[in-house]
């Protein structure tokens, strides 16, 4: 969360362009109030196995962060803390089993679909290429990887579609021709996780 922070807070004026361009133009500042204080958990207090972690990140970007992201991203935390439950050393399965709680999360709290210009538009491809690097024998970094990719060719889809969820939706057709902000920052995300995979734990 603190490598999170630090990109998000590098990347800030840059998702508040894209906000601004489709929404209320306060992703990159939202963000940044939220990550911040995440990033600050593990000097402040102690906790006993990744999902109390987790879970007090999602609850912390939930408070924290305004508009759709803070629900979205802390019910990705959360969900993704659940699924881990008190293991401490993760291979790309178990990973993988997190990653898909904590996206069904997102689904079951945004209702978007793919095509919709949302966050999912990111996420979607990111867990189909995930899966396909474990199925062929990736390790957790393969995985990881995969993931971006997939995540970024999402990212870049979205500037051609037409917004049908959130603030954007009110734009119609004017929304196209924009990237995504929810979307960048979940690439944003991934690449994290990527960067600290050698640690290969979540509580720092």
């Amino acid at each position: 969360m603190s490598d999170f922070a630090q990109v998000i807070g590098q990347n800030a004026e840059h998702l508040t362009d894209l906000d601004r361009a489709i929404g209320d133009g306060d992703h990159g500042s939202n963000m940044t109030r939220g990550t911040s204080k995440t990033a600050a958990l593990a000097e402040a207090e102690e906790f006993d196995n990744s999902a109390a972690y987790l879970k007090k990140v999602g609850m912390t970007l939930v408070s924290n962060v305004g508009g759709a992201s803070g629900p979205l991203f802390g019910t990705f935390f959360l969900r993704l803390g659940g699924a881990l439950g008190d293991a401490e050393d993760i291979d790309a399965v178990t990973f993988g089993k997190a990653l898909h709680a904590g996206v069904g999360g997102v689904l079951a709290r945004g209702k978007a679909e793919v095509g919709d210009k949302t966050m999912f538009d990111a996420w979607s491809p990111a867990l189909e290429a995930y899966d396909a690097a474990v199925t062929d024998g990736g390790d957790l970094q393969a995985a990881l990887q995969a993931a971006v990719d997939g995540a970024k060719q999402g990212r870049d889809a979205t500037v051609d579609l037409v917004a049908r969820k959130g603030r954007a939706s009110y734009l119609g057709e004017r929304s196209k021709g924009h990237q995504d902000p929810g979307a960048t920052s979940t690439v944003l995300l991934l690449e994290s996780a990527l960067r600290l995979w050698p640690n290969q734990r979540i509580l720092p």
